[in-house]
């Protein structure tokens, strides 16, 4: 195995990690929970998942430009030479990135609170504000795949 090829293989998984986690949660973790569980337990369920997803998007989030800047000095010589998609690319993954700091650095902490004061009705409000920036981060992250998908040659 080349080193190009192992270091696009691992910026391949971390993206697979993080936007398939947010397919998962979004299109099949969330409308089991709502279906299976009360108001409550769903949101002690969210409190439990959210923490474990969270490790393996922040290393996600390390992987993703180390690995990212890597692939353009060995393909490109540079972030000089690189072509607009991967430019497009970058800028899609710090919007990425800052919506996913929201979630954790503020909105998590507010579910946490709720939860743990069995105020449920700010924590039901809560969750549906993760669940939105979530559900924006997954549309964001599909671009993402899609524009990386359009130019397999890296």
């Amino acid at each position: 195995m080349t080193l190009f090829a192992f270091i696009y293989s691992l910026h391949t998984l971390a993206a697979l990690v993080w936007v398939g986690g947010m397919f998962f949660a979004w299109m099949v973790l969330r409308p089991a929970a709502v279906k299976a569980l009360e108001g409550p337990a769903r949101l002690k369920l969210w409190l439990e998942v959210f923490p474990r997803f969270f490790l393996w998007v922040w290393m996600a989030v390390l992987i993703l430009p180390t690995s990212g800047v890597g692939l353009i000095h060995l393909r490109f010589n540079g972030f000089e030479t690189a072509p607009r998609y991967v430019q497009i690319m970058m800028g899609l993954y710090l919007v990425m990135t800052a919506l996913f700091i929201r979630i954790q650095a503020l909105q998590l902490p507010e579910l946490r609170k709720a939860v743990l004061a069995e105020d449920w009705p700010t924590g039901a409000a809560t969750l549906g504000g993760i669940r939105r920036l979530v559900g924006i981060n997954l549309m964001v992250g599909l671009v993402l795949v899609a524009i990386a998908a359009a130019r397999p040659t890296f």
